[in-house]
């Protein structure tokens, strides 16, 4: 199946932001604990203290961290982060004046927080994948917003969505074609032979029984 099953709302949130966080996303996510206080304000500078703690409930939230634009966050975020840290949220301007502090940041929040890069998590999404497509009907988009949700409550961070999208939908295909074989194999061969028959359209009608 072609990536292209993903519906352009889904491709559009994909480890971004989309719309504006609801008020309840900002405390789930943006909600600085002690240990995330205290890692943020050991920066230097204000924009730093602020641009780390973006970062922080980014992956949080998203799986990802926005280390190729950092500065493409709402003004909602920005807002709500800064009050904690009692910084100007204008401030967060700055953070992307040296392009590699976004990425020494995530370095130090991946392995703080114990998180994964996709490859080391692959083969425990695919058994959890399998396993929704014996346990239920769901077509791919549904797989992939699961797949996504997994990733993030498992701390592994999101691949692109192209490369999550093919091993979705290349999961749902192997799996669905193993449980059609078990069916099959599981059917009396008389059985299967009166059932194919069902299939065949009789002389002079268009449909079969």
């Amino acid at each position: 199946m072609p990536v292209e099953y993903l519906s352009a709302e889904q491709e559009a949130r994909y480890g971004r932001f989309a719309t504006e966080p609801s008020p309840g996303e900002l405390e789930q996510f943006f909600r600085l604990d002690t240990k995330a206080l205290g890692l943020a304000r050991a920066k230097r500078r204000p924009a730093t203290r602020l641009g780390w703690a973006v970062q922080w409930g980014t992956v949080r939230m998203f799986g990802t961290f926005l280390t190729e634009d950092p500065t493409a966050v709402p003004a909602s975020v920005v807002r709500f982060v800064a009050e904690q840290l009692g910084i100007a949220d204008e401030r967060f301007a700055e953070y992307g004046a040296r392009s590699q502090t976004a990425y020494e940041h995530a370095w130090e929040i991946r392995d703080e927080y114990g998180y994964r890069g996709f490859a080391a998590g692959e083969a425990e999404l695919r058994e959890f994948l399998a396993a929704r497509v014996w346990s239920s009907q769901e077509g791919p988009r549904a797989l992939f917003d699961r797949a996504v949700v997994w990733l993030v409550n498992n701390r592994v961070l999101l691949p692109g969505v192209t490369t999550l999208a093919r091993m979705v939908a290349a999961v749902r295909q192997e799996e669905n074609d193993r449980l059609h074989t078990a069916l099959y194999e599981a059917v009396p061969y008389d059985l299967r032979t009166e059932m194919i028959r069902l299939l065949e359209v009789p002389e002079k009608k268009r449909v079969s029984e």
